[in-house]
């Protein structure tokens, strides 16, 4: 049984399983989230009472480890979350959130808006092309990811260019990843399929800065034109696993990943998992 102090209800981790995300509110607090804002805008150089300045539709800048970040992503309440999802001693903490893409009011197609799957490690292609993200791949034991997670840097409103999500796209992803084994699919064969996952109801990720969506490794997402007045700032971290994932184990005990990804491909006729 859960104990009652975790953050997410046995509500919460069956959404997890069935939908493929959970948001986490006040996961780390604002504070943190406007000095990142603050080292972020200097990056840029430019500044938030400044708005003729923001002149692209979206800014994309890389890791960063400072304070702020690295206490973002290592709070209490988002470790003991982690522990639910994929399990004790079976993650890795983060020392970066990740890259930001930092989307600004506007109307130009930036073009980065097409529905697909955060791919998690390099297969054969990337050898020879190791910068070329389009050729890495994912497979059904999700290979160098336990989760997805969008971290909210900023207050985001349904006009402020929230991530789309496909709630239950993971479970059609599951199944699409099953006949390729450890080998997987990569980015741009997953982007040629997803269209497959068109009839999944479309949720966004809105909230406070300080919120924090845990999502499934296979959920398909898309990024969307900014319609506010504030630029939006969020982080796309993965979570690293320590232990491969594995949907045949003796005890027959599976985290909230495994499970879903379990149901996907027709291994449990319903949701179920193990909480820590």
């Amino acid at each position: 049984m859960p104990q009652p102090n975790l953050p997410l209800s046995d509500a919460d981790i069956r959404q997890f399983i069935m939908e493929g995300y959970v948001r986490l509110s006040n996961a780390f607090p604002r504070e943190l989230a406007l000095e990142a804002q603050d080292i972020l805008w200097k990056e840029m150089n430019l500044r938030p009472d400044a708005p003729s300045g923001w002149k692209a539709p979206v800014v994309w800048l890389g890791e960063h480890t400072q304070e702020p970040f690295i206490q973002a992503a290592n709070t209490q309440v988002l470790h003991a979350a982690f522990d639910q999802l994929v399990g004790p001693e079976r993650w890795a903490p983060r020392q970066s959130v990740g890259t930001f893409p930092i989307r600004f009011p506007g109307n130009d197609e930036v073009g980065d808006d097409g529905w697909h799957v955060d791919v998690s490690f390099p297969g054969y292609e990337a050898a020879k092309d190791p910068g070329n993200y389009f050729k890495w791949r994912s497979n059904l034991h999700s290979k160098g990811r336990a989760l997805l997670m969008l971290f909210l840097f900023s207050d985001i409103g349904e006009n402020d260019a929230p991530t789309r999500l496909r709630a239950g796209s993971h479970l059609d992803v599951a199944k699409m990843l099953r006949p390729h084994g450890d080998k997987g699919l990569t980015a741009l064969q997953i982007a040629e399929k997803v269209s497959h996952t068109a009839h999944r109801p479309e949720a966004v990720a809105t909230g406070e800065a300080g919120t924090v969506y845990l999502c499934h490794p296979f959920l398909v997402h898309a990024a969307q034109k900014h319609r506010g007045t504030q630029p939006r700032f969020l982080a796309q971290p993965g979570l690293f696993p320590k232990k491969p994932f594995s949907l045949f184990n003796k005890e027959n005990n599976y985290n909230p990943v495994e499970s879903a990804i379990r149901l996907g491909i027709g291994l449990d006729k319903e949701a179920r998992a193990v909480q820590a």
